[in-house]
C-alpha cells in the first residue's frame, strides 16, 4: 500500500482530512526547505506538497510565482528538489510527500530517468500542472511502474465527460481547483466547490483534494467538511516571503497557521 493511500485510510478511520500545505523547494533559500517540511508534519500536515521551481508557472499568482523566482536564484533543479526529499526521508520514512510543478524539467531529464529518481528519493505523487491525460500516458505508466501516483488536476469548467477520462488515468488522489483563475485568489464559493466535489464522486472512489483559495482556518474547515484534503498554498507561501530573513520566524509563522487548520478542521 502507497504512503498516499495508507494515509488516507487512516485518516477516514480517524474521521479526519488531510492536510497539505505546499512550499516551493528552495524558498527563501534551500537550507530552510526540509527543516520546514518536517516542522510542517509537527505542526499537523498530513501529506506535503513540494514546487519545483520553475520560470514560467502559468498557474500560479503573483506570490508563488515570487518564491520560484527566490528558489531560481539560487539555481534550485529538479535534481536538487529529489535530494531535498531523499534528505527529508533520512529522518520520515511516513509522511507522503507530492512534486507540484511543470513539465518542461520532467522532459529534459527524461521520463524514465525522472520515475526512477523520483521513487529512488522517496516522492509518493506528482502533479504536473501543464499535462494534459491526453499526452500523459507515457509518463503515467512510468511512474506506476515504480509506484508513485500521477495526480491531475480538475477545475470548475471541467464537464463530466473531462472528469471521467482524467479520473481513469488519476491515482493517488484527485485534486480540483476550486476556481476559475490563478493561484492566490480570494473568491471561494464553497458551494459551487461541494456541487463540483460530488460530481467528481460520482466518477472515482479515490480521494479528491480542493486548493487554491483556502488562506485561513476557516475556509480550511469549510473546504474539509466537503472533500478528503485540504490543499493551501499561498497562504503559507507569503509567510515565507514576509519573513524571508529569518528562518526560525518562518517556521513560527506557518507552523501557526498549519496548527490552526488542523484545529478548525478537527473540530
Amino acid at each position: 500500500m502507497s504512503r498516499l493511500q495508507e494515509t488516507f485510510n487512516t485518516l477516514k478511520q480517524q474521521q479526519k482530512k488531510a492536510l497539505i500545505p505546499f512550499i516551493t523547494a528552495g524558498d527563501p533559500d534551500p537550507s530552510v526547505t526540509v527543516n520546514l517540511l518536517h516542522d510542517m508534519v509537527k505542526a499537523g500536515a498530513n501529506i506535503l506538497e513540494l514546487g519545483v521551481p520553475f520560470s514560467d508557472p502559468m498557474a500560479e499568482g503573483p506570490v508563488i510565482q515570487a518564491a520560484c523566482e527566490r528558489a531560481l536564484e539560487h539555481n534550485v533543479s529538479l535534481k536538487d528538489v529529489l535530494a531535498m526529499v531523499k534528505s527529508f526521508r533520512d529522518q520520515d520514512n511516513d509522511t507522503p510527500i507530492v512534486l507540484m510543478g511543470y513539465l518542461n524539467p520532467v522532459e529534459v531529464m527524461g521520463y524514465q530517468n525522472f520515475a526512477d529518481a523520483a521513487a529512488e528519493s522517496g516522492v509518493d505523487g506528482v502533479i504536473l500542472v501543464d499535462l494534459p491525460p491526453e499526452e500523459g500516458e507515457e509518463l503515467v505508466a512510468r511512474l506506476r511502474e515504480k509506484s508513485v501516483d500521477q495526480i491531475f488536476l480538475l477545475s470548475p469548467t471541467s464537464t463530466d465527460d473531462r472528469i471521467e477520462k482524467i479520473c481513469q488515468l488519476a491515482s493517488g488522489f484527485v485534486y480540483y481547483v476550486s476556481l476559475k483563475g490563478v493561484t492566490g485568489a480570494a473568491n471561494l464559493d464553497v458551494a459551487s466547490v461541494n456541487e463540483k466535489v460530488t460530481q467528481i464522486r460520482g466518477h472515482t472512489q479515490i480521494p479528491v483534494g480542493v486548493g487554491f483559495g483556502i488562506r485561513d482556518a476557516n475556509s480550511a474547515a469549510q473546504i474539509a467538511a466537503i472533500a478528503d484534503a485540504v490543499v493551501v498554498g499561498s497562504a503559507i507561501v507569503k509567510r515565507v516571503a514576509d519573513n524571508a530573513d529569518d528562518p526560525k520566524k518562518i517556521s513560527k509563522e506557518v507552523c501557526e497557521l498549519i496548527s490552526s487548520m488542523r484545529e478548525a478542521m478537527d473540530m
